[in-house]
């Protein structure tokens, strides 16, 4: 041996506190980006909902403040102040300071039965990753505070004079721009989105969000309710009576439904309080939407909860079927596919010690909950299916028809794929490959018409940048199956570009590039094709979004030329600017013969770029292509159940609603990126 062994107890680090936290942020919190971010205040939220679910509480506020400060009231219990016996510290210190303490970890005895922030690192984690924390609470008519500067205290917890007819607990927290580097802030959509999620799953629970960031006002210390106020501000308030039916009626209301009667049941399993909630109806639809809840937190990998629904609804269909003689064949069964196609179910499941899979809990892997989901569905869908029996026909009829047309379906496909269109070598004619074939740094730039593709293959870096040019309408992918989906030219060039496959033989290991572009020309038919690709993604390559593969180009509007200063204008305000920059106040009307402004500034030449193929090559990929100058929109999903919402909308059957939708959010469309 002859490198000398240092590796002794010296070379262990031992991380004290709350200094791991801040060393690996990713563990607790998933991310140091945007999801990260908003994780912090689900933590938050978390704790005073888990005290709305024990019956402690019935309303909860979440305010954003100036300095992108988050303010988080409920009226609960209140965090106990007295001394811990292991610590020796306030309960409140401890809580705050100390990972993996809480009350949540020995059942009804430490103060939960059932509760979502189960790993006791929520409120600790939050204070480690922020500049700034307070917390205040209201207990037995007196008032307690204690300040954190990234997890450390800054005094003991503070006994205030004033006195308080409130109980409950207010966290305030400023996250630290050392951890969440060069991000904007929340998304006031994104955490409404959430919370108003969270209100149909607690009935009774009234969730207020206010967004106060712009507020310039002063707001009383001693003021508990802050929409009490009635400020002039943004805000909602979420509160559900109903729970689940009401969820699913809302995820419903642009659809068509195949049945009346929306099935329902609630269920208490033991005396520890574990319970099985579980709501659904089928639509006139070909995809499926179904969201697993365990305590309340969303689980969109789904478990060992999904898997107990998904069990129950095949055989209990099935049985019912055969017993009513609805299935005509002796051995005709209905596959599991079948009876999802059109569903819209919500499983929410209480344990008092769910196992997740991962920190960020996306995943039950309680096995547990398979049989109890099972056994409390089984029990109310055969006493639904008898009590409603014309609910029962309408939803077999569905199935049968969608059993048929998924045989038909997979025989086109296999007929499609036997002739090799989709094989990884059968790269389209149009696509113009890159030379690298490293994913990571290779793009592609899907680009309306040949005339767009032209300039694109010409002014690209052919090194890292493929162009697959599209002609005419993409085929609206939201009501059709696959087979359809397969004889369309157009999509078959994209899949076969994209290199993953598509339905049964995915494989997102496989994606030929990192980036993928959609290009289109900045007018109706433009967004129109965007929307159709969106939809396509969406619906056969979520994992595409979901990894951050998907872009929205943004080429410029207009070219603004005024003696030797050119430059680009990406918007009319951005244009308008532009000018007051050159000197003009006011954009005249009259123009000399080459079309210039006649202004008193000088001549300025303003040229409109109608689309891409518009462009010189050299233009396009200087304002679009070139990664050092262009602007590309990163396409997300904040929000499944919302983005599918909305999709169902813009691409469904339905007119009404389309058109409602578009008229109201015509001028407000955005994409963060």
């Amino acid at each position: 041996m002859t490198k000398k062994d240092n590796y002794g107890a010296d070379a262990i680090s031992v991380l004290e506190g709350l200094e791991p936290v801040r060393k690996r942020p990713g563990m607790y919190i998933g991310s140091t980006g945007t999801d990260g971010l908003h994780t912090m205040v689900r933590e938050i939220f978390d704790n005073s909902r888990d005290e709305a679910m024990g019956g402690y509480a019935d309303r909860v506020e979440v305010a954003l403040l100036p300095g992108e400060i988050v303010r988080v009231a409920d009226n609960g219990r209140g965090i106990p102040v007295d001394k811990h016996k292991k610590t020796g510290l306030s309960a409140l210190d401890t809580i705050m300071t100390t990972l993996h303490a809480g009350g949540k970890f020995g059942g009804e005895e430490s103060g939960y039965k059932i509760s979502g922030g189960l790993h006791g690192v929520g409120a600790s984690v939050v204070n480690a990753l922020s500049v700034w924390t307070k917390a205040e609470v209201h207990r037995e008519g007196y008032v307690y505070v204690q300040e954190y500067s990234r997890g450390i205290k800054q005094y003991d917890v503070k006994k205030l004079k004033r006195k308080t007819d409130q109980h409950g607990t207010i966290i305030s927290f400023q996250f630290d721009p050392e951890i969440f580097k060069d991000l904007k802030g929340y998304s006031y959509k994104r955490l409404a989105t959430h919370l108003r999620g969270q209100a149909y799953l607690v009935k009774g629970l009234r969730i207020t969000i206010l967004d106060l960031r712009d507020f310039e006002g002063e707001i009383p210390e001693d003021q508990y309710w802050l929409d009490d106020l009635a400020l002039p501000v943004v805000s909602e308030t979420f509160y559900f009576d109903s729970g689940l039916l009401a969820l699913v009626r809302s995820l419903n209301k642009h659809q068509k439904p195949v049945h009346k009667n929306i099935f329902y049941t609630k269920k208490q399993v033991n005396d520890s309080g574990e319970s099985v909630e579980v709501a659904f109806q089928y639509v006139d639809d070909i995809s499926n939407r179904i969201f697993a809840y365990a305590n309340n937190i969303p689980n969109p990998e789904g478990g060992f909860h999904l898997t107990g629904f998904k069990t129950a609804l095949t055989r209990v269909m099935n049985n019912y079927a055969k017993k009513n003689n609805i299935l005509k064949e002796k051995d005709e069964k209905l596959q599991g596919d079948d009876l999802l196609e059109g569903i819209t179910a919500v499983i929410s499941i209480h344990l008092t010690d769910p196992q997740f899979e991962g920190q960020t809990k996306t995943k039950l892997g309680s096995t547990e909950a398979k049989g109890m989901v099972d056994t409390v569905f089984s029990e109310a869908l055969t006493e639904f299916l008898e009590e409603h029996p014309d609910d029962a026909k309408a939803i077999l009829k569905k199935a049968i028809m969608s059993q048929k047309a998924r045989m038909a379906a997979k025989s086109a496909r296999d007929s499609v794929l036997r002739k090799g269109a989709l094989e990884g070598l059968s790269l389209p004619g149009k696509l113009a490959d890159c030379q690298s074939k490293k994913a990571e740094d290779s793009e592609l730039f899907i680009v309306e018409g040949d005339s767009a593709g032209g300039s694109a293959k010409q002014g690209r870096d052919r090194k890292t940048q493929a162009i697959l040019p599209l002609r005419g309408k993409v085929l609206n992918v939201e009501r059709a199956r696959i087979d359809k989906i397969l004889a369309s030219e157009q999509i078959r060039n994209v899949i076969t570009a994209l290199g993953t496959g598509v339905g049964e033989i995915f494989d997102i290991t496989k994606l030929r590039y990192h980036k993928i572009i959609i290009a289109t020309d900045a007018d109706v038919d433009g967004e129109h094709i965007t929307t159709l690709l969106l939809t396509l993604f969406y619906r056969y390559f979520r994992e595409i979004i979901e990894g951050g593969y998907l872009y929205l180009a943004n080429p410029p509007l207009y070219k603004i030329i005024k003696g030797k200063d050119m430059r680009y204008a990406y918007s009319d305000e951005e244009k308008l600017n532009i000018l007051k920059e050159m000197g003009v106040d006011e954009e005249p009307d009259e123009r000399d013969e080459d079309g210039e402004l006649k202004t008193k500034a000088g001549k300025i030449k303003i040229q409109r770029y109608k689309g891409l193929g518009e462009m010189n090559f050299d233009e396009l990929y200087e304002t679009t292509m070139n990664p050092e100058n262009r602007i590309l929109k990163q396409v997300d999903i904040d929000d499944a159940a919302a983005a599918d919402a909305i999709f169902d909308v813009l691409m469904g059957g339905e007119v009404g609603p389309r058109k409602t939708f578009i008229m109201a959010n015509a001028k407000m469309a955005d994409i963060e990126p």
